[in-house]
């Protein structure tokens, strides 16, 4: 039966380019809409930006800037990420949209009705000099607990406490470096503690979708028991009113008939889901409310990571279902990725930037692939590890998939003209590829990425051995003065294997998308790109084969990781770069090094690696790229530059912490040298330079 599905995936937050998690997240949802797509299901995917909230209001503001051009700016960048990693959304939107503010509005008014919004005076920290009150990320102070200075206004990054604003030792604000005030204002709240509420999150948390899955994981179920309790007649919920409002000057929706509030980001940034589809709709002529009215049998699907879980699993039904809207079918929720077991970090120089990953000329789908073996239908976080990336793209889909159609069709080709022959019975083959294509895409439904793979390449090891074992190459020597019998043999053996090629990419196409692609249509001559019905759809022809990807180089996972470590020089002729003031120069902390010691980095062409005082009482590690410019003993003893507080970086051969200043031309055409910055003698190791 064919299904009608609405898929989202978490909304973007406009402040700043993607990152790897985000991608990971967008390819996780892709690849089951693919799959979907591929059974004959209808799947409106939408996505769009996050853009309201006081961080897009203040970063706009430091640049100079209107919110609206900096969020313009980031969704300028969307498409060449998406596109170059081929997620295919129906359309992208924004929460700053006509739509976003009139669904928004019309859901707080529907909720308002329903007597499920109330307001009430809340004393928060205010800032005097900028006139705003004050998210607690834009407040520090020092830690109540540990008394580490410089802690943000929630939590302590040195002991792990949790703690209010109004509990830090001397608060400031960042934006001013005034001390707050405490000032009371009156706020709006969602009343998620009524009654009505939660006897709906209870049954709706707990419950199934209409194609009888669960809506929530296991894992996702139990976090919400913290929040609801067990449900039991004596078990207490710790749901908490939800405060909805925030006070001029505020970048977001405002609230009807309350001049000067405006609906916190959270309340509007998930109504973007709706916006976006009602956009879409908009243009493609479909039914906006029919397809979303209660009754309806359309399925909405939400992919989101680990950490948004309270938003999505309590506050958005509990809106949805109170606005006498359609609440979500399922909530598919995943963990963060991970490099080498260390937390993606762009702050601790731990990410991998996606932009970066394209443009060394890395395919985009390896990183499917990848992602999609390491991925399941847990909320367990992913592993990203260099060796393992690169052994199992090079093992699997080189050595494995495309190893059987470079090898097969070589033989059919030369010898049969193209012309897949099958002699004897095909119904056993048939029957085979179908119930392995029937697995696989069950599996892919079913979010068990993992599983689905690990079963296509124990199907390409069969097909490989198989291959191996009627071994055609000793058949085809002196074929063409073998008998009519011998070529039937040399012919099936080889068809049989490539009809379990074009299966396997069937069963592939919704993670490898363009090569499958390519494999139908040019390969296989088909009209269109595969579904899932094609799998046990035998090929009768087959074109010469062509190269159709490559392995991966072990130095692209160098590059990857290795930043560049040379400062960008000025000469004449180059542009100055952005200007700064004195504050953002401050941030930079240059020290005077001494290099204790210096060796060369096995495997890798431009790296030295440095052992550096910098007056701390140890010693520093510093990977740097001026390998061909010095040999490591001229260097042991010599003074430095280094910029110290640099987030430490981890790289393929370690972690680095900091970078060593040094200078070259800005044409890397001009061999004009390359210098590291040589501080006047007398400096002594630990000094700063302002």
């Amino acid at each position: 039966m064919s299904r009608t599905l609405f898929v989202t995936t978490a909304l973007p937050y406009a402040n700043g380019s993607f990152h790897i998690g985000h991608i990971m997240e967008y390819i996780q949802a892709d690849i089951w809409v693919r799959s979907m797509r591929m059974a004959g299901h209808t799947v409106h995917f939408v996505g769009a930006d996050d853009a309201h909230g006081a961080p897009i209001m203040l970063k706009a503001e430091s640049e100079g800037i209107s919110p609206q051009d900096l969020v313009a700016r980031y969704a300028g960048e969307r498409p060449q990420y998406l596109n170059g990693f081929h997620i295919r959304f129906d359309h992208w939107h924004s929460t700053d949209s006509a739509e976003n503010v009139a669904l928004s509005q019309d859901i707080y008014r529907r909720l308002r009705d329903a007597g499920l919004i109330f307001s009430r005076p809340v004393e928060q920290f205010y800032d005097p000099v900028k006139g705003m009150f004050l998210p607690d990320r834009y407040i520090k102070g020092e830690c109540p607990n540990c008394h580490t200075k410089d802690q943000y206004g929630d939590s302590c990054e040195s002991c792990g406490a949790v703690y209010a604003p109004t509990d830090l030792i001397d608060p400031y604000s960042t934006l001013t470096k005034a001390r707050p005030v405490l000032k009371s204002s009156e706020h709006f709240f969602f009343k998620l503690s009524d009654p009505r509420c939660v006897e709906f999150l209870q049954a709706w948390t707990t419950g199934s979708n209409a194609s009888g899955q669960k809506r929530l994981q296991a894992e996702v179920l139990a976090k919400t028991r913290e929040w609801l309790g067990s449900g039991a007649p004596d078990s207490e919920s710790n749901l908490a009113d939800w405060d909805i409002s925030r006070d001029a000057p505020y970048f977001g929706i405002p609230i009807p008939d309350a001049p000067g509030k405006f609906f916190y980001v959270w309340l509007d940034a998930p109504v973007g889901y709706l916006a976006s589809l009602q956009a879409y709709c908009t243009k493609q002529g479909l039914d906006f409310e029919a397809l979303l009215d209660p009754q309806s049998s359309t399925e909405q699907v939400h992919f989101i990571g680990k950490d948004i879980v309270y938003f999505h699993a309590l506050f958005w039904p509990a809106m949805l279902k109170f606005a006498g809207r359609k609440t979500p079918d399922a909530l598919n929720v995943h963990g963060f990725i991970t490099v080498s077991g260390e937390k993606m970090s762009k702050s601790r120089g731990t990410g991998i930037s996606p932009l970066r990953y394209l443009d060394i000329g890395m395919d985009a789908q390896w990183l499917r692939y990848y992602i999609a073996a390491k991925l399941n239908a847990h909320v367990e976080d992913l592993d990203f590890n260099p060796e393992d990336f690169t052994a199992r793209v090079n093992s699997d889909l080189i050595g494995k998939y495309v190893n059987i159609a470079s090898r097969a069709a070589n033989f059919i080709s030369k010898h049969f003209d193209g012309q897949l022959g099958y002699h004897g019975d095909t119904q056993a083959l048939q029957a085979e590829l179908r119930q392995v294509a029937q697995s696989v895409q069950a599996d892919f439904e079913a979010r068990e990425y993992g599983r689905a793979i690990r079963t296509i390449m124990g199907h390409a090891d069969r097909i490989n051995q198989a291959f191996d074992t009627a071994q055609p190459w000793v058949m085809a020597k002196g074929i063409a003065q073998a008998d009519a019998a011998q070529k039937a043999v040399l012919q099936d053996v080889c068809a049989r294997a490539l009809a379990g090629f074009k299966a396997l990419s069937v069963m592939l196409t919704p993670v490898l998308p363009v090569l499958t692609e390519t494999v139908a249509l040019e390969l296989f001559g088909a009209a269109q790109a595969f579904r899932w019905s094609d799998a046990d759809q035998l090929p009768t022809h087959i074109a010469p084969f062509k190269h159709l990807m490559q392995r991966v180089d072990p130095k692209m996972l160098d590059a990857l990781f290795e930043p560049p470590e040379v400062a960008t020089p000025l000469p004449g002729g180059s542009a100055i770069a952005e200007i700064i003031d004195i504050k953002d120069f401050g941030k930079i902390d240059l020290r005077i090094a001494k290099i204790i010691d210096c060796q060369a980095v096995e495997g890798s062409d431009k790296l030295l690696r440095l052992s550096l005082d910098v007056g701390e009482g140890r010693y520093r590690q510093v990977f740097s790229g001026i390998k061909s410019a010095y040999a490591p003993q001229d260097l042991i003893g010599r003074l430095t530059v280094v910029v110290a507080n640099l987030a430490p970086r981890k790289m393929r051969f370690g972690i680095s912490e900091g970078m060593v200043l040094a200078a070259s031309h800005d044409d890397e055409k001009i061999d004009a040298g390359l210098y590291i910055l040589e501080p006047w003698a007398g400096a002594q190791p630990g000094m700063r330079i302002n």
